[in-house]
């Protein structure tokens, strides 16, 4: 499955085909703009502002906008805050919790594709490899030792991200740069895991460019392509140091309501 991209193209699930009952020609009628021409959903404002800044950064970086996918950062947002972007065409959603996730996205999750942008606990590994389509937080050997039996046993396989601690901060996940190539290594050729890529979350206090910079370099050295890096404010930084994906969260929805 791919990511959704700035145009929100996205790989993910089919969704099925829908037979809609034939209105009559009054309310077909009503559903017309005046060309003619059928209206869209209206797309929420946040949605739109973060896409276009998507493209001018990728733009000004020299590169080209639908190589940096968005995810959309639904954790503890109410439905009726997502739903308004899903109907818009956003394909691509995170979450931080594997519980919320699923409540969430049950049922609805056909053609998305979901990524697990939150720490996550080994005893939790069958329920995540089952439900997402993508995993940012892997950052321990036990972790990868329940992922890898978890695809063993389901033949389900979720695209696998390392997360790099960058600023080495305490209360936070992640693995150390220092550590970070021993451990893809090990991902591999240990637990026979396909890692696509890395992701961070620089300290709240320090300029991001430099981690992004560091993220970039571990992943070049390692033949990774992919950098999930950059969030509501500091995404454009991200783009500039070659993201190809970043997590939206507020700037997409507005403030985070917890529930």
């Amino acid at each position: 499955m791919r990511a959704g991209s700035v145009n929100s193209s996205s790989g993910g699930r089919a969704f099925p085909t829908r037979h809609p009952r034939r209105k009559s020609a009054a309310v077909r009628r009503k559903v017309q703009n005046p060309s003619g021409m059928a209206t869209s959903p209206k797309i929420p404002a946040g949605y739109a502002d973060v896409l276009a800044r998507i493209a001018r950064a990728a733009q000004a970086a020299g590169r080209d906008p639908r190589a940096v996918a968005l995810v959309a950062v639904s954790k503890q947002q109410p439905w009726e805050a997502v739903a308004p972007v899903l109907a818009a065409g956003c394909r691509t959603f995170g979450e931080n919790r594997v519980q919320e996730a699923m409540a969430r996205w049950e049922g609805r999750a056909e053609g998305l594709t979901l990524h697990l942008i939150g720490p996550l606990q080994s005893n939790k590994a069958r329920e995540a490899v089952a439900f997402f389509d993508v995993i940012e937080t892997l950052d321990r050997e036990k972790l990868a030792v329940a992922l890898a039996a978890e695809i063993q046993r389901q033949g389900r396989t979720p695209r696998l991200y390392v997360q790099v601690n960058t600023g080495e901060e305490p209360q936070k996940a992640g693995v150390a740069p220092p550590e970070a190539d021993a451990f893809i290594a090990a991902c591999r050729e240990t637990h026979g895991l396909a890692i696509e890529g890395l992701m961070c979350i620089p300290p709240a206090e320090e300029p991001p460019g430099p981690h992004f910079a560091l993220l970039a370099a571990i992943a070049a050295r390692n033949g990774l392509s992919r950098l999930s890096m950059g969030m509501s404010g500091d995404f454009e930084t991200a783009i500039r140091f070659g993201a190809t994906s970043v997590r939206v969260g507020s700037a997409v929805f507005g403030d985070r309501h917890a529930h």
